[in-house]
Parts: structure tokens; sequence; C-alpha cells
């Protein structure tokens, strides 16, 4: 049965339609997360040739390398559906494409919140200090956590999914 995700008249689909729809909304979205992890690569990357940079601690650059890996680590997952895609174009992989679109999403977007929350401690740790840092980077993993992880998998567990 192909699955309703909300969308009208999703229930003549067939399933190619379906494929093709669930692919191209996967696409969209990604393009929003890719925004925003390659601002934060940029910005992390310009980090590293600044004279504050040079004063910061062991800590600091530790944290800011973190935050470096993680980024480009979401870069690489965010932006592989669209090459899988483009690779594998024509070639009736479109099923496994979503599929593995789908895991590299989820994947990229856990280390986004990673390299997000490293870029909190590494800030506020250099403006406000240690404990402070540990305490705002601890509530925006918290956040992260919450709002793109236990929240929608309580809700898919409530409605059944797998």
């Amino acid at each position: 049965m192909p699955e309703d995700n909300g969308h009208p008249g999703s229930a003549s689909e067939s399933d190619n339609e379906r494929l093709k729809r669930n692919l191209n909304e996967l696409l969209q979205e990604l393009r929003v997360a890719q925004a925003g992890v390659q601002f934060l690569f940029g910005f992390l990357l310009a980090v590293a040739f600044t004279e504050p940079y040079l004063r910061g601690t062991d800590f600091q650059h530790a944290v800011h390398l973190v935050a470096v890996v993680f980024a480009t680590a979401a870069v690489a997952l965010l932006s592989a559906p669209a090459a899988w895609h483009r690779v594998l174009f024509r070639r009736g992989q479109r099923s496994m494409i979503v599929e593995l679109a789908n895991r590299f999403a989820v994947a990229g977007m856990a280390c986004l919140a990673v390299s997000m929350t490293a870029t909190v401690l590494l800030l506020t740790d250099a403006v406000l200090g240690n404990w402070v840092a540990v305490a705002l980077s601890t509530l925006t993993a918290l956040m992260f956590a919450l709002l793109w992880f236990v929240f929608p998998l309580v809700r898919r567990w409530r409605i059944g999914g797998r």
C-alpha cells in the first residue's frame, strides 16, 4: 500500500509516482538543511584564520576541530542523495535511492546537530567561560535531540510506524 504522508490523491498514486514524489520531497528538504550546514561550514573554516583563534586554548581548538569534522560529514551526507540520484539517473534505482537518501538525511542531521552543539560550546567557552559553555551546549544538544529525533520517533511509534 502506498504511503499517504497526507498528500492529496496519494491513494491513487502508482508506486512510481509515489517514489518520484518521495524523492522530490526529500531533495527539497535537503536543500533547506544543506544551506544551513554550508553556512556553518564556511563560518567554521573562516574562524581558523582569525587572530582570536590563534590565542584559543587547546580545548577550544579541539572543539573547533570536532565541529569542522561533523560539519564536513553533514555536508557529505546531506548532498549524497543528489549525487546518487544523478549517477543512477534512469537506471531503475529510485526505490533504493529514496531508502538510502532517507538514511543519509537522518545521519546528516545528526552530524549537523553535533557540529552546531560543538559550535555553541566553542563560542560560549570563548565568551562566557567553561561552566556556562557546558550548560548552554548541553541545552543545545538536548534541544536538537528532542526536536529532531525524540519527538518525531515517539510520534512514529504512536502511529504504528517501524
